[in-house]
Order: structure tokens, then C-alpha cells, then sequence
């Protein structure tokens, strides 16, 4: 668990742990790369295949992410007992090849097919990665290491903006998918090859029981028993749900808004979602650290004021009449936006067992990726629809004005709540 630097000296971090931190964050970026590259696509999708607003969100949103966490769950449970490198290695050549053959697609049912692949690959990437990073770093460092890990979210997006934006704009969005695809197969070569399996417990000198593994429902029964954890939950789906909708849609916004075109367009999403992102989710988690170590409700406030000081620049740069000026305002919830990663995985291990955390971390990233990502990026899309025949063009911005902002202020009330009583939950027994 979480607990102060006093009562628990963290042990020395191995260089080899620093290694498979970086392959793993690696992996993590790939993952964002082939699922944000789409977002940066689908306005020459949409014109392409003849697509409505509601099928690009449910493309983007809801039908990924059922398969992604409905597969996720398993793939933790066979983690939780199995070797996590070959499983992320798996994952990785798995997503990589649909998103290739995504760029073959001639309709939107087999658009809508690959996607699913992707979101079944994808799957395998972090409950697994999630589990030996706690192996590998201490508890009073693993915020820190997941922080890190958390900024191929940010990384992915840069890539995935930057190169999407330039390949569609000179060869289509088809060469894009196929481009961006390949090189993850040669990343889950490196995964098998390079890294080798932690010892579970290793960080903490501790060895789980391995006589039996827990059961789905006395994991679930745990964590739904922490009271911090039902709050810590909610809290993250509704921050997903603003993060994917502003992620998936301010590329349409901005073409549609303020007619730009893809390759500039995707130089500043690279910039105010990838490295300005990549900035917030690093400091987020060793800030997180430094002020944890001494009261771990730190570890939900600092995500609580990311939201609420993130809500007003979201609401001005969706209804901004200037594209630089859009842009400029994004660059705050751009920077906080996915700060809370590196925090809600720490936390959710540290209510748990040894043998718990990949299937923890599975079960957080289904209420995060079903809520967040299933419903935040086709909410918008929905609305936009149902705006069009009023508001015209104008119909997304007012979509992202009505749903994003208050669901970032509902996400900050959540946070408070875990951090009630988050301290007694750290220091409950979890074996």
C-alpha cells in the first residue's frame, strides 16, 4: 500500500527496473498512438465513407471500448497468474497488425471491426504493465513510476496527432493507419526479448500467496468495500469522459470551427496534448509523491484541483471566436487533463493484495473505459447530432461547451470524496 517515506524506507531501484519502465512506457505510447490516430483522421473518414457525427463517437467511444474492457478483465486474471511480459508482447503485435489493416477498410462495418481488434490488442497492454511496475518500484516511488508510465498516453497522442496529421494531408488517411501500425510489431519483439518477469512483491519484500488466486468477485468484493475506492472510481471515469471527448473531438472542432487543415492542426494538438500533456502527467505523479509521503489524501487532492482549475479554460476554448486563441486555452486542460493516471492506479494497488493488481487495475480501467471513453466521446457526438439541424457547424462547439466543463467539475467532487476517507482505507489489511 501507499504509506509515509518514515514508516517505510523505499528500497534502491535497479537500472533493470528503469529499463523495462521505459520499454513498458513505450508500449503505453503505441497503444495512443493507434487509437488517438483516428481522432486526427475522421473528418476525411467521414467524408470518405459518408459517416455521421454519432458513428465517428460510437467508432471512437463506445464500440472500442466495450471489446477493450470486456477482454480486459480476462487478460488481467490470466496476469495475475501467467508471464505479464509475453501477455504485453501479445498485446502489442495484436494491436498493431489491426490497426494496419485498418487503413484496408472500404465501409464503416469493417472500419468498425478493425477498431474492435485494436481495442482487443490494446486490452493486454496495461493491467499487465500495471502489475510489474509495482513489482519493480516501491510504494514510495510509484506514483512517480506510474506518472511516467502514464505519459505514453501523452506521448502516443503527439505521435499520433503529428504523424497523422502530416501522412493524411500528403497521402490519405488510409497510408496513415498502415504507416503507424508497423513498428509496434517490431516494439512486441523487444518486449519478448528484452524484459524479463519481475518476482511479484519484489518491491515491497513480500511474497503473495500462490496457493490459490482470488476469485473476480473477492477482488470486486474488496475494492467495493473501500469506500475511497467507489469514489476514487467515479472520479476517474468522469475525468476520462472530458479527457477522450476533448481528445477525440477538438481536431473536428477546430476543421469545421475555424478551418484548419490537418498538418498544422496536428502540430499543435502534438504540442498541447502530447509534450504539454507528457509535462502535467510526470509532474503530477512526483508531486503527488512528495506531498503523499506525509498524507496520502494528496494522492485524490491534487487531481481534484486539476479539474477544477481546468473546467473554465475547456468551456473559453470551445467557444472562442479565434482558432490560436482555442488553441492557446487548451493548453491548461491539455496539461492536467491526464494527471490523475499516475495517482488512481497507485492508489488502486495500494488497496489490494500482491496477487490482486493487474485484475484491480483491469476492473478500474472497465469503470474508466466504459464511462470515460465509451460514453464521453459519443455523448458529444449524439449532441452534436441532435444540435445540427439548428446550430449547423457551430453544433459541435456547443456540444463540447454543455458536456465537458461539468463533467469536470462533477469529477472534482468525486475526487474530494475518495480523500474522506482514503487514509483508513490505505491502512486496512488487503491480503
Amino acid at each position: 500500500m501507499i504509506t509515509t517515506a518514515a514508516s517505510s524506507p523505499s528500497a534502491p531501484v535497479q537500472k533493470r527496473a528503469y529499463y523495462a519502465l521505459g520499454v513498458l512506457t513505450l508500449v503505453y505510447s503505441f497503444n495512443f498512438i493507434d487509437r488517438q490516430l483516428l481522432a486526427i483522421l475522421q473528418e476525411s473518414i467521414k467524408a470518405d465513407l459518408g459517416l455521421k457525427d454519432s458513428q465517428l463517437g460510437l467508432l471512437t467511444g463506445f464500440a472500442f471500448a466495450a471489446f477493450y474492457v470486456t477482454a480486459g478483465i480476462p487478460i488481467a486474471r490470466w496476469a495475475d497468474r501467467g508471464n505479464r511480459r509475453n501477455i504485453v508482447a501479445l498485446a502489442v503485435f495484436t494491436w498493431s497488425f489491426m490497426t494496419s489493416i485498418s487503413g484496408l477498410a472500404q465501409n464503416y462495418i469493417q472500419l468498425l471491426l478493425a477498431r474492435i481488434g485494436v481495442g482487443v490488442g490494446e486490452a493486454g497492454g496495461s493491467p499487465p504493465s500495471h502489475s510489474m511496475i509495482s513489482d519493480l518500484f516501491p510504494p514510495q516511488k510509484r506514483a512517480t513510476a506510474m506518472g511516467l508510465y502514464s505519459t505514453g498516453v501523452n506521448v502516443g497522442i503527439l505521435f499520433g496527432f503529428l504523424l497523422g496529421g502530416w501522412l493524411n494531408e500528403f497521402f490519405g488517411w488510409r497510408v496513415a493507419f498502415v504507416v503507424v501500425g508497423v513498428p509496434g510489431i517490431l516494439l512486441a519483439i523487444l518486449v519478448r526479448y528484452t524484459l524479463s518477469e519481475p518476482l511479484r512483491g519484489q518491491s515491497e519484500s513480500r511474497a503473495p500467496d500462490t496457493r490459490t488466486q482470488a476469485s473476480l468477485g473477492s477482488v470486486l468484493s474488496l475494492l467495493w468495500s473501500r469506500r475511497s475506492f467507489r469514489y476514487l472510481a467515479a472520479a476517474s471515469a468522469l475525468n476520462a469522459f472530458a479527457a477522450y471527448a476533448i481528445a477525440n473531438w477538438t481536431a473536428s472542432f477546430m476543421i469545421r470551427s475555424h478551418g484548419m487543415e490537418t498538418g498544422e492542426l496536428g502540430t499543435w494538438l502534438a504540442l498541447i496534448l502530447g509534450v504539454t500533456g507528457a509535462l502535467g502527467v510526470i509532474g503530477g505523479g512526483f508531486l503527488s509523491d512528495r506531498f503523499g509521503s506525509k498524507d496520502s489524501r494528496w494522492y485524490v487532492l491534487m487531481p481534484m484541483f486539476y479539474m477544477l482549475i481546468s473546467a473554465p479554460f475547456a468551456y473559453f476554448a470551445f467557444s472562442a471566436n479565434s482558432a490560436y486563441g482555442a488553441l492557446i486555452a487548451l493548453f491548461i486542460p491539455g496539461m492536467l487533463l491526464n494527471a490523475y493516471l499516475g495517482n488512481v492506479i497507485a492508489v488502486t494497488h495500494g488497496l489490494v493484495g500482491l496477487s490482486m493488481r493487474a485484475t484491480a487495475s483491469a476492473i478500474l480501467f472497465f469503470i474508466i473505459n466504459m464511462l470515460g471513453m465509451g460514453l464521453g466521446p459519443w455523448s458529444v457526438g449524439l449532441v452534436s447530432d441532435w444540435l445540427a439541424p439548428t446550430l449547423g457547424s457551430g453544433s459541435l462547439g456547443m456540444a463540447l461547451r454543455c458536456v465537458v466543463a461539468p463533467i469536470m467539475l462533477l469529477a472534482a467532487a468525486c475526487f474530494y470524496g475518495a480523500s474522506r476517507s482514503l487514509r483508513a482505507d490505505l491502512t486496512t489489511d488487503s491480503d
